[in-house]
């Protein structure tokens, strides 16, 4: 008997996946597989595990196509590799539902936009990099302020959290992050 099966995916421990088990829950999902794991990376254990565990004439259910990958390419590999495995995709968020011809055609639509979306931003942002430099500037991130990256670790040792010290110290948090690991590193 076919089955819906859900997946789940959040980027963070901070971030929950209980709205998304509900949402799926709703709509019939026998069964969740979750991953709390960076959209970055495609080595999912959870994705894995319901691609092995899924069956020909079962439904992968999604909250959103973004939980499935974050790019077009990503996105059509897991339809392709369903589709070879006589499964369907049902996207709650987008009202995809591959099963249909219809349902495939609107997913590959809304990827082929996706994707237009994220060349078009990269080609601005790109534009918008060549003008500053024109115009004398240097794009990109600031030189880090190595005075403040030394007080904010004097703060550390003294007790105060990263958090805490980076902004008392007024460097951004995820700055002060990659220099703690740079500086385990080396």
């Amino acid at each position: 008997m076919p089955h819906i099966l859900g997946y789940a995916r959040v980027s963070t421990d901070d971030q929950d996946l209980a709205g998304q088990r509900q949402r799926l829950e709703s709509v019939g999902a026998f069964r969740i597989f979750e991953d709390v794991i960076s959209g970055k990376t495609f080595e999912r254990p959870g994705l894995a595990e319901l691609l092995h565990y899924i069956r020909p004439g079962d439904t992968l259910a999604v909250v959103r196509l973004d939980r499935l990958g974050r790019s077009l390419r990503e996105l059509l590999d897991v339809v392709e590799t369903l589709k070879k495995q006589g499964v369907a995709l049902l996207s709650l968020e987008e009202k995809i539902d591959t099963s249909s011809a219809a349902g495939e055609l609107v997913f590959h639509v809304f990827g082929a936009i996706a994707q237009f979306e994220r060349r078009l931003i990269a080609e601005r942002t790109r534009d918008g990099m060549t003008a500053a430099r024109a115009k004398g500037r240097k794009p990109g991130r600031p030189p880090l302020d190595q005075e403040k990256l030394n007080a904010a670790m004097l703060l550390m040792k003294a007790g105060i959290p990263p958090t805490k010290a980076a902004r008392q110290i007024g460097l951004g948090r995820s700055t002060l992050y990659r220099e703690i690991q740079a500086n385990s590193k080396a």
